[in-house]
């Protein structure tokens, strides 16, 4: 039987499936010039690798505003994923490129692209990256609080874990709920581990569950060393609970929702109960103990 070469084939309209081109390269590199070069020869901005990586992921991914924004202005796709389910704003966000995310926004990238196995979601991944610019405009833009990654749970989970904190309070500040769970495990969880006693405190502020175990029975608490200020701080909360003043701010907060910094600014109130209800003062609880 007579054998005969095979043929590229397409994926949709992104181009070719094939190794990195030199379009990717000079957007990885930032070499704009050159990017420009062989856009203007009449190379696709479309063409995408063997894992569907397109020169805007490259861009977007080594935080080069003005190579992404030659990309864009040439047509390429905002929203393309790669073999992975990324998408360029997942790698903008992930980069922290603050810029970069304007411009994809701009473009009409999804704030809330569908996620797969295999990918977080953008605002996951600011929060990993910890950039709180990047968090907050992935906030005002319509991210979802609860978006939930089968890896990491919710975005206050991560950012967490990852010591994040003022990603956590912008996320809290939003209206995310401070008792979210993966596998009973709850923020309160990662931020025992890793021994963050200002994230601790804020949690308990807005409300977090002292009390609640995860999956193997463990409560917060027991993931901290005694005598550590993080275990004295939990050990102080499970003493002495929540004032009446402080509960009714939660529940005020809680019943706002993702709306709740919005209402409370056109609320008539008095200033002082304006900026309680806005967290806009930290009192800290464990001043009687210290």
């Amino acid at each position: 039987m007579e054998l005969t070469a095979a043929r590229r084939s397409f994926l949709c309209d992104t181009g070719f499936w094939q190794d990195r081109t030199a379009l990717h390269e000079a957007a990885s590199h930032g070499r704009a010039l050159q990017l420009r070069q062989l856009i203007e020869s009449g190379t696709s901005v479309n063409m995408v690798t063997v894992d569907n990586i397109t020169p805007l992921h490259e861009a977007c991914i080594q935080s080069h505003p003005n190579c992404a924004r030659l990309l864009l202005e040439s047509g390429a796709q905002v929203d393309v994923r790669t073999i992975h389910g990324s998408t360029p704003l997942c790698n903008a966000c992930s980069s922290g490129s603050l810029e970069c995310v304007k411009m994809l926004l701009q473009y009409g990238a999804k704030v809330n692209p569908s996620l797969t196995a295999l990918t977080a979601s953008p605002l996951h991944e600011a929060c990993i990256q910890g950039n709180v610019e990047v968090v907050r405009l992935m906030i005002a833009s319509g991210a979802k609080l609860e978006a939930y990654d089968v890896y990491f749970g919710p975005p206050l989970h991560i950012a967490c874990a990852k010591g994040r904190l003022d990603c956590v309070r912008e996320l809290l500040n939003a209206g995310a709920n401070v008792n979210s769970v993966k596998f009973h495990e709850t923020a309160l969880h990662h931020a025992a581990r890793v021994n963050m006693l200002d994230m601790i405190e804020l949690l308990m502020e807005y409300g977090a569950n002292v009390y609640a175990s995860d999956n193997h029975g463990r409560k917060p608490v027991e993931y901290t060393t005694p005598s550590s200020p993080s275990y004295v701080c939990f050990r102080f909360y499970e003493s002495n609970p929540l004032s009446l003043q402080q509960l009714c701010r939660i529940t005020v907060r809680r019943m706002l929702g993702t709306r709740a910094s919005e209402v409370i600014g056109q609320l008539d109130i008095s200033h002082r109960i304006h900026n309680y209800l806005q967290y806009c003062d930290h009192p800290t609880s464990l001043q009687t103990v210290t």
